[in-house]
């Protein structure tokens, strides 16, 4: 049993992926009669059956499965890192571009990042919005070196750490009945819909808003933004009665009409790095060593 280079491995790939031998032929550049004889090759070096096969169509087989569980990360890490080895030879430097989730400010990235930007030498730095849905994706084709978001679990074929946890507060539309209040306590919030981003089940951070109110004695009524990539704070602008969970500084912002409260005994909110395993980038070292774990 031997272990499948790369070009066969992507040939795998593409044939759990495509609906038939003639799509995944067709990715591949490849004739059907290429791909078929390309995928028992592969079985005869791995000792396994892979595909059970019926006409043009492939039914892949548990070992396949098993397979495919980390060939896609495989694949993705073998092209960074060929990408970064002509860079090295070109004696050039790529940007180190960042991924922030919407609940992650722009503002919140840039101090995370200061480790890098505050180098003598410092690199050129991109930070960009990458919705949730999007975040395996983006790691995995290298559009993004590492992504910031509230969360603490990691996907199949991410890595991750905590860098660090934020106080949570409250943002109020100025007419909200407690607005004007230097303080609020979280239970105080039960009486107030609750904007987010996402709805339950389908965002760490809105489960982990939930989680935080049900601990303060109460379900929360939830309102899912209707506006999606806009800054936190402004989830309250189009539900004056509502409130939202924010890391923003205390204070006013957008020319007063929201205010952000301290909340009682906040909770603490974590901001997670992932990143694609079994690849290696020096500033993402760099990083990572000013955020020693806790």
């Amino acid at each position: 049993m031997t272990t499948p280079d790369l070009r066969r491995l992507e040939q795998f790939v593409a044939a759990m992926e495509e609906p038939s031998l003639a799509a995944a032929a067709g990715r591949l550049h490849l004739s059907q009669q290429a791909l078929s004889a390309a995928l028992r090759q592969l079985e005869r070096e791995l000792g396994t059956v892979l595909f059970t096969r019926a006409g043009r169509r492939l039914a892949p087989t548990a070992a396949a499965r098993t397979l495919y569980d980390g060939a896609p990360t495989l694949l993705s890490a073998a092209r960074l890192l060929g990408a970064r080895a002509r860079e090295a030879g070109e004696q050039g430097r790529r940007p180190f571009v960042v991924g922030r989730s919407p609940a992650v400010t722009s503002a919140e990235a840039y101090t995370l990042l200061e480790p890098l930007i505050d180098l003598p030498e410092s690199p050129a730095v991109t930070v960009r919005e990458v919705f949730p849905a999007g975040m395996v994706d983006e790691l995995r084709s290298g559009a993004v070196s590492l992504v910031l978001r509230r969360g603490v679990a990691t996907a199949d074929g991410l890595a991750g750490v905590t860098l660090t946890h934020q106080p949570l507060r409250v943002a109020m539309h100025r007419d909200h009945p407690l607005a004007e209040r230097e303080h609020v306590a979280l239970a105080e919030m039960a009486s107030s819909p609750i904007v987010v981003w996402a709805p339950p089940h389908r965002s760490f951070y809105t489960d982990f808003l939930v989680a935080q109110c049900h601990r303060a004695g109460f379900a929360p009524d939830l309102v899912v933004n209707r506006v999606q990539g806009t800054p936190p704070a402004s989830a309250v602008l189009p539900h004056p009665g509502a409130a939202a969970f924010v890391t923003d500084p205390v204070g006013p912002q957008f020319e007063g009409r929201v205010l952000v409260r301290e909340i009682d005994d906040a909770p603490q909110v974590p901001v997670q790095a992932l990143w694609l395993q079994h690849t290696t980038d020096p500033l993402r070292t760099t990083l990572l060593a000013a955020y020693p774990p806790a």
